[in-house]
């Protein structure tokens, strides 16, 4: 039986690198060896391809590859440059394309795609160093619009990274200047008390052009205010599904999810996070590559729908080949 060899992307520039390494070897793990030839591909934090534990050029590293699982999460894995060179190698992938990834990455963009989109978000204001307001006039601008707590948060970074709760307006001038130094940029929104929620959705699925799975209620650890990068490392949330959310509110979660894909013109599968509050769901953000290790959401969520990781990334490997 000649088997599909399946090129894992794994590692890559970002913040996210350990939670790559290990969607990669969930990915590994789930294909069976009798169907699949899975290469391990790794990236480095210097952004080296690698095969066999060798530096190579990127189309060394994509020869004879059949297919393309995409394990990396953020940094050159959603913004546009790992599609860009898979796209030139002419190589099928799974997952957005780079326009579309690199948009989705970008939480200052994606917010205005989902305003147009007419989708309830957070209130928020954001920076750059070219505004003329100096830290302190951007604080008050801030506080003119919406009042405290604030969540300040860096604009291409995933998985929580580098955000800050910052309770008083006091705070807020010197997290603007930390956030701009470190990234050039910053997006302010208001705090939010509710519930965290994630929803996973795979195009062509279950007989529907978008299906949306049942949406999963992540209860971070007690004395937590939001969801942040140490808990994704540490596995420390549980993701409760079924979850004790309404059908309302279920129904909600997976028809805001579905909209926020389509308005990115995501491709093949994404996630959206949420808050669910006593008014309603607000998104987050949208994430066109899922983490996949057994301690993440999406795995829970396609358990609970009787299907697999196994069974979800033969149905991508379908949709990249069509």
């Amino acid at each position: 039986m000649i088997r599909t060899s399946v090129g894992i992307l794994r590692g890559g520039t970002s913040s996210e690198y350990p939670l790559s390494l290990k969607t990669g070897a969930a990915m590994m793990d789930a294909l069976p060896d009798d169907t699949y030839d899975a290469r391990d591909i790794l990236i480095d934090k210097t952004g080296t391809w690698h095969l066999h534990g060798k530096p190579v050029d990127a189309t060394r590293a994509l020869a004879q590859i059949d297919v393309v699982l995409n394990a990396l999460h953020g940094g050159v894995g959603e913004d546009g440059t790992v599609q860009r060179i898979l796209d030139r190698a002419g190589v099928p992938y799974a997952g957005s394309r780079a326009l579309a990834s690199g948009l989705s990455l970008n939480k200052i963009r994606a917010r205005e795609v989902f305003q147009k989109a007419g989708l309830r978000m957070p209130r928020g204001m954001s920076f750059n160093l070219d505004n003329e307001l100096d830290t302190r006039e951007m604080a008050e601008a801030i506080f003119d619009t919406f009042g405290p707590p604030y969540m300040v948060k860096p604009p291409m970074e995933g998985s929580a990274f580098g955000i800050r709760y910052i309770a008083t307006i006091i705070e807020l001038q010197g997290a603007l200047a930390e956030m701009l130094d470190a990234y050039g940029a910053a997006l302010v929104e208001e705090y939010l008390h509710g519930a965290h929620a994630t929803v996973g959705v795979i195009e062509h699925y279950r007989g529907e052009d978008v299906y949306a799975l049942p949406a999963a209620h992540i209860r971070i650890p007690k004395g937590e205010r939001h969801v942040q990068y140490s808990i994704h490392e540490r596995g420390a949330a549980e993701h409760q599904v079924p979850s004790n959310f309404t059908h309302e509110e279920k129904q909600m979660l997976g028809d805001i999810a579905r909209a926020a894909h389509r308005a990115l013109g995501l491709a093949h599968y994404s996630d959206a996070d949420f808050v669910l509050t006593r008014r309603g769901p607000y998104l987050l953000e949208v994430n066109s590559t899922p983490h996949l290790y057994p301690s993440a959401a999406f795995p829970k969520m396609l358990e609970s729908v009787g299907s697999s990781t196994r069974e979800f990334l033969e149905h991508a490997i379908a949709l990249a080949r069509q």
